[in-house]
């Protein structure tokens, strides 16, 4: 601006504008680059803001698809992504090595839902999978279906031990070698799309792994193996749960919240119930922290998103406060926080009093964190 006002002024100059003109010229000129800097950010800002909020409300499916695809982007983690989608109606089904492509895709949904479509999870959700390994699974099992995971194994050399552990582990290989429905099966089964139950659960999927990468040696190789299942018990909801998040950094099934609500005390609200509390009561709430803001024209307060079985709750944390707990706010997963309800004009914060650690099992999302 330097650069540019001192060229203008000579320009002014040699056109015979005298120095009180001059100034005035410069003060409209700096005046509204002031203003019309974060005013052109504004509009750009807005009308993305509108495009995103139209497509979430009228095609959730493929916006949520379109952000998992785009991943790592935007402030909220794909875990967060997945519980909002759910709570908003969506039907989001697992990585499953049978029908998942490597993106997320949207297959029909004929189960009477809000959408006429659901979001299958894609196999580029798996830790430490190759996109390679991946594709050369969809492109063998287009050749044939897998009869067992010793047949996939087999098939699809590129996928390592640890691949198909991880696999496993997150429930991907359970639908392997499903048999039909018949008549005598469970009723939860015979409601399923499509007719298939299950032929094994995870760790029976972990046994198979592991007999089907050692080697038979020349006595056994030409003989067939019988698929069948383990002698290891099923894994407990918060094995399932802490399997998911370490495999693919979310979980289908219930916020980890949500198991631990009923230890609570009924004094600490659900992030759903906060926008009915007047302005100004005292209110304490829990959560996995999902974001940490310490902007730096704050003055030092810290902003952080708390997020349970039913939303988000925002936390303003003032300097004092968080020299107290500095350890807690920057490191803990989950909190527990009491504070004042700010409630104006529909937008709801908990201005923190105290706070402390919130033990709870199984895992969570990384939050995204921003200084």
């Amino acid at each position: 601006m330097q650069q540019l006002e001192a060229k203008l002024r000579r320009g002014m100059t040699q056109n015979s504008l005298d120095k009180a003109t001059q100034n005035e010229i410069v003060s409209f000129i700096t005046s509204f680059a002031r203003y019309g800097f974060p005013e052109s950010h504004a509009a750009s800002f807005a009308i993305i803001a509108y495009a995103s909020a139209y497509l979430k409300c009228h095609y959730l499916p493929a916006f949520t698809a379109a952000l998992l695809n785009n991943q790592p982007m935007g402030f909220y983690h794909p875990a967060t992504l997945i519980k909002d989608a759910q709570r908003h109606g969506l039907k989001v089904k697992p990585v499953d090595v049978i029908v998942s492509d490597w993106p997320c895709t949207l297959e029909p949904d004929s189960s009477g839902g809000g959408h006429p479509f659901c979001l299958r999870l894609g196999l580029h959700q798996v830790r430490g999978l190759p996109e390679a390994s991946a594709k050369a699974l969809v492109r063998e099992r287009q050749v044939r279906p897998f009869t067992c995971v010793e047949d996939l194994t087999l098939r699809v050399p590129e996928l390592q031990k640890d691949e198909l552990v991880m696999l496993a582990q997150i429930g991907a290989l359970n639908p392997v070698g499903a048999q039909p429905v018949s008549e005598n099966c469970p009723a939860e089964f015979s409601a399923q799309a499509p007719a298939l139950i299950p032929s094994r659960h995870r760790r029976d999927a972990l046994w198979q792994v592991e007999r089907a990468v050692q080697p038979a040696g020349v006595l056994f190789e030409q003989i067939e193996t019988e698929d069948i299942a383990s002698p290891l018990e099923p894994m407990s909801l918060e094995e399932r749960l802490a399997a998911d998040f370490h495999g693919t950094g979310l979980s289908l099934g219930p916020h980890p919240m949500a198991y631990c609500r009923p230890q609570l005390p009924r004094s600490v609200k659900r992030a759903i119930d906060l926008k009915q509390l007047p302005h100004g009561s005292r209110v304490r709430v829990a959560g996995s922290v999902i974001v940490r803001q310490r902007p730096g024209t704050a003055k030092g307060f810290i902003f952080l998103s708390l997020e349970d079985e039913t939303g988000i709750a925002n936390v303003i944390i003032v300097p004092k406060l968080y020299e107290k707990t500095r350890l807690w706010v920057t490191e803990e997963k989950y909190l527990l926080v009491e504070g004042i309800i700010q409630n104006v004009d529909s937008v709801v914060h908990v201005k923190a009093r105290t706070l402390q650690p919130l033990k709870v099992k199984g895992s969570s999302p990384p939050s995204r964190d921003f200084h």
